[in-house]
């Protein structure tokens, strides 16, 4: 086949992929199957194998202690007997609707006092499909600017105007809800605000309380993804709205099966008319598989933990509370953290990141999650620690007498000069 002049201008679709693989993918030759995708092995709790060795182990996100759960592990067992991994088949539209489904959605919506719930089989997915679903060409989006990848992506669904505030920044938010409702009023659309109930990264609770003021001065709908809030903040365990008061004032409450419930699936909270609306509207939902009768009766088991054993939090809160005071009181950076979410900033380069965490892992068995450039600004490290209920006050000593001998060894240049001979060997 002879090539015409204008394929000849064309570039192979692969070719940035040859050339460039990210600022993540680049050092996927040191840091594949150690630094990034590792594997734990073991059974979930606070300590676990990583290559062989036992490591206290930071980075699940099993806040309550549930994945291991004796009680939780029978109910699991027993419906996946029962009904096996199948049931229901087809989307919930068409055939994969039951009793159970309904019962969990009631039970959902009650414990987070909304009138109406939805299941959702991903939080990911779910929360994507939600805001795709919320608005529609002629609305505005205005998120908060460290929102989650899972939002960002959702509002990259949406074919109309989007606005991002800063950081917790109310002031940065007044604005662009300025600049939103004019909008809003040339297009004869609507505006939906987007927050974290927790973010995940840094956990700072979502300013909920101050958004949910501004809506006497703006007119707009509040969506909140409280993944790290449910189960974990609240007299009750109900999220981040019910520890600042404003629950009621919360649109369309979001929250994930992934963290507190340690199982697969999420679920979305508002009005009745609105769950009404959405479940008719959610493409992910209606063109899917129905969330499997193992994962549903295992939710509905977890559900009843969190309202009816309040020591699994806690025990969680004495874990946090442990950790998070022994490092303040030994000069570490946590930042402004309000939750479970434990963030410890050091300075350094991703070389020397690599380094650390080796040796955190190797000479200290310490697992925790390294965060760097881009996810962060360079020249910082952080590393996520998530604590849990299942973590013992003498993990806590262990991993702060870890902290102090690694942050000695990054002051006085030990893994600077570590990294230089991985820097040489990348010609960097």
């Amino acid at each position: 086949m002879v090539k015409s002049a204008e394929n000849d201008k064309m570039k192979d679709l692969f070719e940035k992929i040859y050339r460039d693989k990210g600022p993540l993918g680049k050092w996927a030759s040191q840091a594949e199957g150690y630094f990034v995708f590792p594997k734990l092995e073991g059974q979930i709790s606070n300590r676990m194998m990583f290559q062989g060795k036992e490591v206290i182990t930071w980075s699940i996100n099993d806040y309550l202690g549930l994945a291991n759960h004796p009680e939780v592990r029978k109910v699991d067992a027993e419906a996946a007997a029962q009904y096996g991994s199948a049931y229901p088949m087809g989307a919930r539209m068409m055939s994969g609707h039951t009793d159970l489904h309904e019962q969990l959605q009631n039970e959902l919506a009650e414990f987070v006092s909304k009138e109406a719930a939805y299941l959702l089989n991903f939080g990911y997915q779910g929360i994507m499909s939600t805001i795709d679903a919320l608005v529609g060409k002629d609305d505005i989006i205005v998120y908060d600017v460290d929102a989650h990848a899972c939002i960002i992506d959702g509002v990259r669904l949406h074919m109309g105007k989007r606005f991002t505030y800063k950081h917790n920044d109310v002031e940065s938010l007044e604005k662009n809800l300025e600049r939103a409702t004019k909008m809003a009023e040339q297009t004869g659309g609507g505006i939906l605000v987007i927050s974290e109930g927790v973010f995940g990264m840094r956990g700072e609770q979502g300013r909920l309380k101050e958004i949910v003021e501004l809506k006497k001065k703006f007119n707009f709908r509040f969506l909140v993804d409280d993944a790290h809030g449910f189960g974990t903040l609240g007299a009750t365990g109900a999220g981040a709205g019910e520890e600042q008061g404003v629950q009621d004032e919360i649109d369309v409450y979001f929250a994930t099966f992934a963290k507190s419930m340690a199982s697969t699936g999420a679920f979305i909270a508002a009005d009745k008319e609105i769950i009404d609306y959405l479940k008719y509207n959610l493409r992910s939902q209606m063109f899917a598989k129905s969330l499997q009768m193992q994962l549903t009766l295992g939710a509905l088991k977890r559900l009843e933990m969190l309202r009816t054993m309040p020591e699994l939090k806690q025990n969680l809160w004495k874990i946090v509370d442990a950790l998070q005071s022994g490092l303040k009181e030994r000069g570490f950076d946590i930042g402004t953290t309000q939750s479970c979410v434990t963030p410890v900033y050091l300075k350094g380069s991703i070389p020397e990141a690599m380094a650390l965490v080796r040796d955190l892992r190797e000479n200290h068995g310490i697992f925790c999650s390294i965060v760097v450039y881009p996810v962060i600004p360079k020249g910082l490290i952080l590393l996520r620690m998530i604590p849990t209920a299942t973590h013992t006050l003498k993990d806590v000593e262990e991993t702060l007498d870890a902290f102090d001998a690694i942050r000695d060894r990054l002051d006085n240049g030990t893994y600077k000069r570590m990294s230089a001979a991985l820097m040489a060997a990348m010609g960097e």
